[in-house]
């Protein structure tokens, strides 16, 4: 089945913002980054007071040609890791309820199991990390037999009630400058989703 343009420009979305807080961002996703194009003026970026969805991706092209790699790496390490714990904790369970490892979890995992996904081997974080909510989103949605209503269930039980405090955290978090740009990124993309799943509705 042939894959639309809005899927693929949802999927390839959720990819790189899986990529970008799954670990320090590398040079060869910088040039991906820099290759990338989205026409800032599109009805959903009309739409939207703060500029849109073409903007922000705009804006964190502009900080990826900025950064400095060994700051970079810092910052990701004092946002997401830090001495115990990061600035930030990005994970559902944690938004949805306080603490690490609970229900929400638990759900997470029987939805996984249900899908097909199994955790793969090496990876140590709980399954409701951002990084990895968005990258099964972007499978979910670019799969060649995808289910719209399987790709919006999903976005509807594990990561809409949370996602848009974890970006907004992220735009304001007192270690963040070129994650900065990655939050905004998130929250206009999850605006753009948003609106796109209640179209559908």
């Amino acid at each position: 089945m042939k894959i639309s343009e809005e899927n693929q420009l949802r999927g390839g979305m959720y990819a790189l913002l899986g990529r970008l807080l799954r670990g320090v961002p590398d040079q060869t996703l910088f040039e991906q980054l820099d290759a990338i194009e989205y026409a800032a003026g599109s009805n959903s970026d009309k739409k939207n007071s703060k500029g849109g969805l073409g903007q922000a991706l705009n804006l964190l092209k502009l900080a990826a040609k900025s950064v400095d790699s060994e700051a970079l790496e810092e910052e990701y390490h004092a946002l997401f890791i830090g001495m115990g714990r990061g600035e930030l904790v990005p994970f559902a369970s944690w938004y949805l309820t306080g603490f690490l490892m609970e229900k929400p979890l638990g759900v997470l995992r029987e939805d996984l199991l249900r899908l097909g996904f199994e955790r793969q081997e090496g990876v140590h974080e709980p399954e409701d990390h951002a990084a990895a909510l968005c990258e099964v989103m972007a499978m979910l949605i670019l799969s060649e037999d995808s289910n719209e209503n399987e790709s919006t269930n999903f976005f509807r039980n594990h990561i809409e009630a949370w996602i848009d405090r974890f970006y907004t955290d992220l735009e304001k978090a007192e270690h963040a400058c070129f994650y900065r740009s990655v939050g905004t990124l998130g929250a206009e993309f999850n605006r753009f989703e948003k609106q796109y799943l209640s179209m559908l509705a």
